[in-house]
């Protein structure tokens, strides 16, 4: 099996290093870039697995080399680094289309065990072999060939994590999913690291299905997790 290869895109060299040689060691390929208009350009150029990605850099922020990398029709993952732990920032990152996020600072093993899963996924999003199915509920609708999601009729954008949290619930609509099973399903961690990543994404796909509409199919239940349902 190919090397996988890795861009890192960081301006702080102790992280870089920190980073760079755990990722080595564990047998992954990776390029480093300092600023972010250096690790744009190597991103449209090179063919990279995924893209670990600093928010605040000198020159051209994280955020603007994320759109721009997917204005230029890259589905490569991308996974933010970011020091602004505000739910706010991390949305606004997602909304740039990132897959992932980790906030400093982290524990190596926490960020080896999103590299893997991003590289997992993306692997299979990308085989042959993956199996056509529909979905719908009530006029929900996501078409697992095409990757594409609808309600009433109206197209919803939404970010590979995103897409594959709304696939888990279509999968188990009705069903109470607690954090960690979402956890090990959509980020193939089966164990907590204090991260609230879940409660982030499903608040932020909960507005983008549920936006406007009078029945809503994101529910929280207290004390256990979320289920997709009609209103009660």
């Amino acid at each position: 099996m190919p090397t996988k290869r890795i861009l890192l895109v960081e301006d702080e060299t102790n992280v870089v290093s920190f980073i760079k040689k755990g990722l080595s060691e564990s047998g992954y390929d990776v390029s480093v870039c300092l600023d972010g208009e250096t690790g744009l350009q190597m991103a449209l150029k090179h063919s990279f697995d995924l893209i670990i990605l600093d928010i605040m850099l000198p020159g051209k922020n994280g955020l603007t080399v994320c759109e721009e990398i997917r204005a230029s029709n890259i589905h490569t993952p991308v996974l933010f680094l970011t020091a602004l732990g505000t739910s706010e920032n991390i949305v606004l990152g997602l909304d740039k289309g990132a897959d992932d996020y980790l906030i400093k600072p982290f524990k190596f093993i926490e960020l080896q065990a999103r590299v893997n899963s991003l590289i997992r996924r993306s692997n299979y999003s990308n085989s042959d072999n993956a199996e056509t199915i529909l979905f719908s509920f009530d006029d929900l609708e996501l078409n697992d060939d095409t990757k594409t999601v609808k309600r009433g009729g109206s197209p919803i954008s939404l970010t590979s994590t995103e897409y594959r949290l709304l696939l888990i619930f279509l999968k188990n609509k009705r069903k109470v999913l607690s954090r960690s099973y979402l956890l090990e399903n959509v980020w193939d961690i089966n164990f907590d690291m204090g991260t609230n990543v879940v409660d982030v994404y499903v608040n932020y796909l909960r507005k983008k299905i549920d936006k406007d509409k009078k029945n809503k199919l994101i529910h929280t239940i207290v004390g256990m997790g979320y289920v997709l349902k009609e209103t009660d």
